[in-house]
């Protein structure tokens, strides 16, 4: 049986050192000697990322073989259900398949501007109703679509968007700026970037629609994966009416028909987009209308949560919560003959790395000091719902709770030198997971791709968005074998080929599972020192999030 001990790679294990009767003094962290059984771990991705599970859509089939596996294993280990005597938290959702027209219609211009349906654009409606009309809407280049107080910034300044729809970049302006520039983070994306957000101030703004306009590298992905992740059936929390505002329109259209319509309004894009990376912009009306009608079907289920505790031996009371997503995409349009979304790397390998170390835990003679908690969540890809219904609905409160640390799409390439954290300047948990990477021989790197805004994209930001200190990190680029003349291409493909694909599949003849058991015994590693520790780790100055944290302690 293959397994992965302390260290992997020949790196030296920890020991208690004894010299002439004197103790070496050692973090507890140190003394300790871990199991990863990396035969698990494969067991664990084959079975969930297999054609079988159907992809692990929520409240399809798929969900039902994830959740009984996961109670499964849980109950076979012994380990207790989380949610006052059950594995499950039920989660509320609406299922919104909105179709429209195969093309959108541009007027305005010298000649009608015909767009395609999948290829050009994407649209669709959230609203809970059969037909959502969109009639002769004006379109207006709205810059970022920001809003900003903090730093005297707004884009919707001086316009009534009643009846029209907002045009807007993606990312936000720090992406264009300056690495000096004290306006937003520079190159690293914060939350007005994030499509949500986007979407979230358009309607706060009265539009009748919002469009972003893609472009891959400001985006952090290609085309593909709007088409793929925006189209057919989308999840949303089943909320009370009135409960989330929403454009009756939202949508994307890609950089060229962006252009086009630059274009048809006598504009110069390169002049736009000067215009909107200043706190001066004014919207700029495009003299272009629009028309769509949105069909909406919609079906209200329930899915599901896994939740499971292992009570710590000293201060059962504060709480370390493990957080990673069981779903993915389930079943779609086919791609090369093939339409399972099965996604192995995301996120079977979270799924698997939780199941470990759950494991492990459970087996230790002297537990943890603090609990750790362990939680499965629903629906991240249809927008991180699971894991926002939790932090809005904890089962252990949020104050607490002392950190939350989330595992998400762990790349199968061979262990790494290097430790990638996203969010590296948000808290104070980079400090302590510098020592314990160092433990393993790693070193800590911030995120290489900053832009990309990843610390909003995955479970740990709807932690963050109610104060708990959020960690989130993966192997880095620099393989140990080959560096990262050979790390770098191999997630450069994977990202472009596999991400959101059908292809994103097991393959035990390409795979390097040793990767996966890599970042498992780093996050088993983390969340137990944090347990043993009496530390609360805190929100750096700079971050959005600390305020919410000092109001929630107090």
């Amino acid at each position: 049986m293959k397994k992965l001990y302390l260290l992997i790679m020949g790196l030296i294990p920890f020991l208690l050192l004894y010299s002439c009767g004197e103790t070496t003094e050692k973090t507890d962290i140190e003394l300790l000697t871990f199991d990863l059984n990396i035969d698990n771990l494969e067991r664990h991705i084959e079975t969930l990322a297999s054609d079988e599970f159907m992809g692990r859509m929520p409240m399809t089939v798929g969900e039902d073989l994830t959740l009984a596996y996961l109670e499964n294993e849980l109950s076979q280990m012994g380990i207790q259900p989380g949610n006052h005597g059950s594995f499950f938290q039920e989660v509320g959702l609406v299922t919104v398949t909105s179709k429209t027209d195969e093309n959108l219609v541009i007027t305005g211009g010298d000649e009608n501007i015909i767009l395609n349906n999948g290829s050009d654009f994407v649209i669709y409606s959230q609203l809970l109703q059969d037909e959502i009309v969109v009639e002769d809407a004006e379109l207006v280049f709205c810059g970022f679509g920001v809003v900003a107080p903090e730093y005297d910034w707004n884009d919707y300044e001086g316009i009534d968007m009643e009846g029209k729809i907002a045009v807007v970049l993606v990312n936000d302006p720090g992406f264009y700026m300056d690495e000096d520039s004290d306006l937003f983070t520079g190159n690293a994306m914060t939350y007005y970037g994030r499509w949500t957000y986007k979407y979230e101030e358009a309607a706060r703004q009265g539009a009748a629609g919002v469009i972003i306009v893609h472009n891959d590298a400001p985006a952090g992905y290609g085309w593909n994966v709007v088409e793929t992740s925006w189209s057919g059936a989308k999840m949303q929390l089943d909320l009370p009416e009135g409960a989330v505002e929403r454009s009756p329109l939202q949508g994307w259209i890609t950089y060229p028909v962006a252009q086009q319509l630059m274009n048809a309004a006598g504009l110069d894009k390169e002049e736009m987009l000067q215009a909107a990376l200043s706190p001066n912009f004014e919207p700029v009306p495009l003299g272009l209308k629009t028309s769509a009608k949105m069909n909406n079907t919609f079906e209200g289920g329930v899915s599901q949560n896994v939740i499971a505790i292992i009570e710590g031996s000293e201060r059962p009371e504060e709480y370390i919560v493990y957080s990673t997503h069981w779903d993915h995409l389930g079943v779609r349009a086919p791609i090369d003959g093939d339409s399972i979304y099965n996604g192995a790397v995301d996120n079977a390998t979270g799924v698997a790395i939780l199941l470990e170390i759950a494991r492990i835990v459970q087996a230790m003679e002297d537990k943890p000091k603090r609990s750790l908690v362990f939680l499965w969540v629903t629906a991240e890809e249809q927008g991180l719902l699971g894991s926002s219904y939790y932090a809005n609905n904890p089962i252990y409160p949020t104050n607490q709770t002392v950190a939350n640390l989330n595992v998400d799409g762990i790349f199968p390439f061979g262990p790494t030198n290097d430790l990638i954290v996203v969010g590296y300047n948000q808290n104070e948990l980079v400090d302590w997971a510098k020592d314990i990477a160092e433990t393993q021989g790693r070193y800590v790197v911030p995120d290489q791709e900053p832009e990309k805004g990843f610390f909003y994209r995955s479970d740990q930001f709807s932690f963050a968005k109610v104060g708990v200190p959020a960690f989130y990190a993966g192997g880095g680029t620099d393989l140990v074998d080959g560096g990262r003349e050979v790390g770098e291409p191999l997630r450069a493909e994977y990202l472009r080929k596999y991400y959101h694909q059908p292809g994103d599949v097991y393959n035990p003849e390409t795979w390097d599972l040793r990767a996966i058991a890599q970042d498992g015994e780093f996050f088993l590693r983390f969340g137990i020192d944090i347990a043993n520790s009496d530390r609360w780790p805190e929100w750096n100055e700079i971050s959005e999030f600390r305020a919410i944290r000092a109001a929630d302690r107090n």
